[in-house]
């Protein structure tokens, strides 16, 4: 297990994405930039647990995390993205069709008619686009080993069938993220956002969310993200 660095950061206004991130590798930084979007807001998984230096003096907001992950999980991360990312012609089945009947709103996990609007109204390129999601729990006491069953239902029962794969899980060890009282973090890839959806709605994604995860969770925060760099 290894500590590293979990950044959500929005720029100084006309501050390059790039640039950015050329002065971050300068600085000795090898970090993975999971995320950004039309705002050039960033998510980056970095090994330093800091952002320092002139790089620091362009961020206008930043929300950190300081998380204990597995060395192989970031060693072959780049490999693994690659692959997700680029999949082989034929491979990724498109989404299937909604199981359950929307909720009225997607406070646990379920399919609203307000997030079925939100994945009408993207672009495209974007609706179509791999995407992995950012989750952070908070556990209930005593409810950590019943979050650990959700994840082996989730993975034995449901995500293959939805393209959903559990990339990197990491402990939460400082930064705002411990402050702000979450356990740990997680990123789970998607073929597209739409297959999140599909997920979700399905009848055995329902049944696991609520015999294992609603019960364990305190609070939780998801957040929807795109890989390009």
């Amino acid at each position: 297990m290894v500590l590293c660095g979990l950044h959500l950061i929005g720029l100084e206004p006309g501050r390059s994405v790039e640039l950015f991130l050329l002065e971050l590798r300068q600085k000795g930084s090898t970090g993975h930039l999971l995320a950004r979007n039309i705002h050039r807001d960033l998510l980056v998984l970095d090994a330093e647990a800091v952002i320092l230096g002139n790089a620091r003096a362009k961020v206008h907001a930043l929300w950190s995390a300081s998380c204990g992950v597995s060395s192989p999980a970031l060693v072959k991360y780049a490999e693994n993205k690659s692959r997700l990312l680029n999949p082989e012609p034929g491979s990724v089945e498109p989404p299937v069709p909604h199981e359950t009947t929307p909720s009225e709103s997607s406070q646990n996990l379920e399919v609203s008619p307000e997030l079925s609007d939100w994945i009408s109204s993207l672009p495209g390129q974007l609706r179509d686009h791999p995407v992995s999601m950012l989750n952070l729990p908070a556990f209930n006491p005593g409810k950590k080993d019943q979050y650990r069953k959700y994840g082996a239902e989730f993975s034995a029962r449901v995500g293959s069938r939805y393209g959903g794969r559990v990339k990197i899980v990491g402990k939460v060890a400082g930064g705002r993220a411990m402050d702000d009282g979450w356990d740990e973090i997680a990123f789970v890839h998607y073929p597209s956002v739409q297959h999140f959806a599909a997920m979700a709605a399905s009848k055995d994604y329902q049944e696991i969310n609520r015999e294992y995860r609603l019960g364990a969770l305190k609070d939780t925060f998801i957040l929807c993200v795109v890989e390009q760099f």
